[in-house]
C-alpha cells in the first residue's frame, strides 16, 4: 500500500498579497523621497551653472569693461543681446557668445541653460554696463524653484512659487 504524503510548497494568495501589499507601501514612499532627491541635485547643477557664468562675466567686464547679454534658445544657441546684436559688448557678435550656455558636462545630460540680460531697477532697468542678470531657466519645469537669478550685485532670486516665500528651495 502506497501512502501520498501531502507536502505544502508554495505560497498561499493571502501571503502573496501581503508581500505586494507591503511593497507598494514601499514604493508609495520611496518614489517621492527619490524625485526630490533628483530635483535637488538638479538644482545645485543649476547654481552652480549660474556660479560659472558670474565669474565669466565678471573676466569679461575686467577685459572689456561691459558685460555681454545673450538669450539661449533650446538648442543651446546662445545670441548676443546687449547692447545690440550687430554691436554686441567688446567686439564679440550673434555668432561668437563666449560662454558656457548650459549646466553640466555637455548639453545632452545639462538641465539648465544659462542666459543674461540687464538687472531690474525697480519699473525700469539698468544698463549692461553696469549689471548683469545671470539665469538658468530649467530645461523640465521646476513649478517650485523656476528660472535661477543672480545679478552681479549680489541678489539671487527664482521665478517659481518658492520665491514668494523665502523658501530655502532657491538658494539654500
Amino acid at each position: 500500500m502506497i501512502i501520498f504524503k501531502k507536502s505544502s510548497q508554495g505560497f498561499t494568495l493571502i501571503e502573496l498579497m501581503i508581500v505586494v501589499a507591503i511593497i507598494g507601501i514601499l514604493a508609495a514612499v520611496a518614489y517621492p523621497a527619490y524625485t526630490d532627491s533628483i530635483l535637488k541635485g538638479r538644482r545645485a547643477q543649476g547654481r552652480t551653472a549660474v556660479a560659472e557664468l558670474m565669474q565669466q562675466q565678471e573676466r569679461y567686464i575686467t577685459q572689456r569693461n561691459c558685460y555681454l547679454g545673450f538669450t539661449t534658445n533650446s538648442s543651446g544657441v546662445a545670441t548676443a543681446t546687449a547692447p545690440s546684436p550687430s554691436t554686441a559688448c567688446g567686439g564679440v557678435t550673434a555668432t561668437s557668445v563666449p560662454f558656457k550656455t548650459f549646466s553640466g558636462d555637455d548639453l545632452a545630460n545639462s538641465h539648465y541653460l544659462v542666459s543674461a540680460d540687464t538687472c531690474p531697477n525697480g519699473g525700469s532697468t539698468l544698463s549692461i554696463a553696469d549689471c548683469v542678470r545671470v539665469t538658468a531657466t530649467p530645461i523640465k519645469a521646476d513649478p517650485q524653484v523656476g528660472a535661477l537669478q543672480l545679478t552681479s550685485t549680489g541678489t539671487k532670486t527664482c521665478t517659481g512659487t518658492a520665491a514668494s516665500t523665502n523658501s530655502k528651495l532657491c538658494w539654500p
